[in-house]
């Protein structure tokens, strides 16, 4: 009888923790990247469970550009987009049905970079030269794009080449003139070799965020409950990074690509972290939008040409998911 009573039971904790492993939802993340540093609090999951406390099995799909993460997205390989603004704006120009639903990066990162011998100091001395773009679906050519029509130039009057993520070597090494980039892209190419150079940033003409979540407006409807489940974890886990960059930056050796040496995964860790946060962000708390910023941004890019059709980003942007 003991005996009987035990396989009972014990085929009762077994039902149990199944039936727990099954009630697991899944949310996949069409990364812009692969799986490096500056992502550390996403990629940090195995170790601190974030995700797995709001009971979300969290699984990152790897992108090259904010455009692959949307187009990931859409395809059904992903529910959620980690990308740019710009890669917003022209889906939903394209006609998708889009809305973001969390700031994860307020600050706009994105600049380009040249050797102070090319005299590039400014975006009208951009024109005829050799640009390097990460790829052509990143950020990094969609704000190149911003710079360019801002001086009445466009991909026209530059040679765009794609030069990967982070790499610096063509531009050290004279096989492009200036690479469009990020903060902490230019912080991994001084490491690299690159010298003295000039730095035309982005915001300085338009500080939009520069990497947003967003989802189609079909799963939005379907999966609030999820989301905000989603959100919250997320939340959580760039909170932890902004609090303790130092253990992010030695779980990051592991969990990174690129995170070999931590003292360089601390400093990119700590650039990240001050793009995280906005005067916004710390008056409402993380992921808040200000959507004044982002309708001049659709209209900034309206008016370059860049897209054909008015958004009104009052009704593209879906704060009500936000954890409080």
């Amino acid at each position: 009888m003991i005996f009987r009573t035990i396989a009972v039971a014990t085929g009762l904790l077994l039902s149990a923790g199944l039936t727990t492993a099954q009630a697991m939802d899944t949310v996949r993340i069409a990364g812009w990247s692969k799986p490096i540093s500056e992502i550390t609090n996403i990629l940090a999951e195995p170790d601190k469970g974030f995700f797995k406390a709001k009971n979300i099995e969290m699984k990152y799909v790897p992108g090259a550009g904010g455009g692959s993460a949307i187009r990931n997205m859409l395809s059904g390989a992903a529910d959620v987009a980690f990308t740019d603004p710009a890669s917003f704006y022209q889906a939903l120009d394209k006609g998708e049905k889009l809305v973001a639903i969390y700031n994860i990066y307020p600050q706009n990162v994105f600049n380009v970079v040249s050797p102070v011998e090319r005299g590039i100091k400014k975006p009208e001395d951009l024109k005829g030269k050799n640009i390097g773009v990460y790829s052509l679906s990143s950020g990094t050519r969609q704000n190149l794009q911003v710079l360019l029509h801002q001086a009445g130039l466009s991909e026209k009057d530059v040679t765009i080449k794609v030069t990967g993520l982070l790499n610096f070597a063509p531009v050290i090494q004279g096989q492009v003139d200036a690479t469009a980039a990020t903060d902490t892209g230019l912080f991994v190419g001084k490491l690299k070799g690159l010298g003295e150079v000039n730095v035309i940033n982005v915001a300085d003409s338009l500080n939009v965020p520069s990497d947003m979540f967003v989802v189609t407006e079909t799963y939005y409807m379907a999966n609030k409950s999820l989301l905000k489940r989603f959100l919250a974890a997320y939340r959580d886990s760039a909170a932890w990074m902004i609090a303790e960059p130092e253990e992010a930056a030695k779980i990051a050796i592991t969990r990174s690509i690129n995170g070999r040496n931590e003292a360089v995964n601390l400093a990119i860790i700590k650039i990240r972290n001050i793009s995280s946060q906005s005067e916004t962000t710390q008056s409402k708390g993380l992921g808040h939008f200000d959507i004044d910023l982002l309708q001049k941004g659709a209209e900034t890019f309206k008016s370059l040409g860049l897209i054909k059709a008015d958004l009104n980003m009052s009704a593209l942007i879906k704060s009500d998911l936000i954890p409080k």
